[in-house]
């Protein structure tokens, strides 16, 4: 087996953290590639990205075209989707090479050239106010909304800007896209949850659209976009049996009662 190493220039600290990892492999006697994230290429087996949620979903992007499986080696502050600390990386490897690990694979965004793991955001092109914006299904109006935005988001990407905004939260692997409105100005909009065999348009009269995916703001601003399901998918490794639960409650909190301090 090859290993990708990818590492994060802009993140704190990552000369030392790929300098551990690196004595690591070495000392297993893999065989590894070291790659800047601007710099990815199509080589190795499987990829251990150093850093945080949005350096591995743009390593996952980039080899999901390759078919090839990324692990995330958390620095960053959360780390949802990384599921190994700088501390467990013997624990990982000995995983990795024993073939005692899943590969879980994610749905996936696009339009047009772009892809999100994540997902897309529209927005209005002038900062600061509110659009119109008009939602489609599958070329079938659906509604209108006047809002700060709309998220069009995966299940992976459901615990991410579209929780934030109110959304519901998904299993990862279940085969639905979620569509969330952006501080709303009504009380009667809610999120939508539809299959991901959907095609999503989303339109405003008002101005351009500005849109960003997985975070990275696009420089193109257009009338309308289209969102589907992707073909590719991203393959994301866990060294262990993974419980999307026990995720949910030690990195979110999700259903901890309150501590009692009286």
């Amino acid at each position: 087996m090859k290993i990708n190493l990818i590492f994060n220039k802009f993140i704190p600290n990552y000369e030392q953290a790929l300098l551990d990892v690196q004595k690591a492999l070495d000392a297993y006697h893999i065989e590894y590639s070291v790659f800047d994230l601007e710099n990815l290429k199509n080589d190795g087996d499987m990829s251990f990205v150093i850093g945080g949620d949005g350096t591995l979903l743009r390593a996952a992007r980039f080899y999901s075209k390759y078919n090839k499986p990324v692990l995330g080696i958390n620095m960053g502050r959360l780390g949802f989707l990384s599921q190994a600390g700088l501390s467990q990386i013997s624990s990982v490897l000995d995983a990795v090479l024993s073939n005692h690990y899943m590969i879980e694979d994610r749905l996936m965004l696009e339009s047009g050239e772009y892809l999100a793991l994540n997902d897309f955001v529209v927005k209005g092109c002038i900062s600061g106010r509110t659009s119109k914006f008009f939602l489609e299904v599958n070329g079938k109006f659906v509604c209108d909304y006047i809002a700060d935005g709309i998220i069009i988001s995966t299940p992976t990407g459901s615990t991410a800007y579209g929780l934030s905004a109110g959304g519901p939260i998904l299993y990862p692997e279940l085969d639905a896209l979620v569509i969330v409105p952006i501080c709303p100005h009504t009380l009667n909009v809610r999120p939508l949850v539809v299959p991901s065999s959907e095609l999503i348009t989303v339109k405003t009269n008002d101005e351009l659209l500005s849109v960003s995916i997985d975070g990275f703001v696009t420089t193109n601003y257009v009338e309308k976009i289209n969102i589907k399901t992707s073909p590719y998918k991203a393959k994301l490794v866990f060294p262990e049996k993974n419980s999307f639960y026990s995720v949910l409650r030690n990195k979110l909190n999700w259903g901890v009662s309150p501590e009692n301090n009286m």
